[in-house]
């Protein structure tokens, strides 16, 4: 005869319902009190109004700092910024500037680490740095990338390792995948200070 055993009994797996976080989220002024992590996001030269608007979404979803929009990347308000954004074009702090590398060294001057997101001749996986906050990180045209003088300005460039037939990602995932790796660190950082 077997012996019978306790089985632990767990819940099934369910998808929550939107309508529940939209019953749960904060006000625009809970929200506000909430401390923003230390990083600034440049965008230069996104093509891509959808890129743009899924960036910003990102970008509130990690609460980042501030959002620089550079050269002929669109600015808000755009319908189709808005189609992706959703809303977040509007909790994200952004500004553009024409020159974006003045805009990166004077975030230097003031204490931040510049980050280019971008194969070079000395990227490392973004995977394998510790990252300095606070901290400025740069993606670049979808077609053609970041720029040599903006990379330039940069203290370390970093990519994202592909093991398929492409050579790259969308920029608007590869901004996501990166502001996340980021604020994983920053979170963690976080949690050991308060210990």
């Amino acid at each position: 005869m077997t012996p019978f055993r306790a089985e632990k009994i767990i819940a099934p797996l369910r998808t929550i319902p939107h309508d529940v976080f939209r019953d749960n989220q904060l006000s625009p002024e809970e929200l506000e009190r909430r401390p923003r992590m230390p990083v600034v996001a440049l965008l230069d030269n996104i093509r891509s109004m959808w890129n743009v608007g899924s960036m910003f979404r990102s970008a509130d979803g990690a609460w980042v700092e501030e959002m620089i929009l550079a050269g002929y990347t669109a600015t808000p308000p755009r319908k189709e910024i808005a189609k992706t954004a959703l809303g977040s074009e509007y909790s994200v702090p952004w500004r553009h500037v024409n020159d974006p590398v003045r805009a990166i060294q004077a975030l230097q001057k003031r204490g931040y680490q510049a980050v280019v997101l971008e194969h070079t001749t000395r990227s490392r996986a973004y995977t394998e740095i510790d990252y300095n906050f606070p901290l400025v990180f740069v993606v670049g045209n979808e077609g053609v990338g970041v720029r040599d003088e903006i990379s330039g300005a940069c203290d370390l460039a970093v990519e994202i390792p592909q093991f398929g037939m492409k050579s790259s990602l969308n920029v608007a995932v590869a901004f996501g995948i990166m502001v996340y790796e980021i604020r994983r660190q920053w979170t963690l950082r976080r949690q050991a200070s308060l210990r």
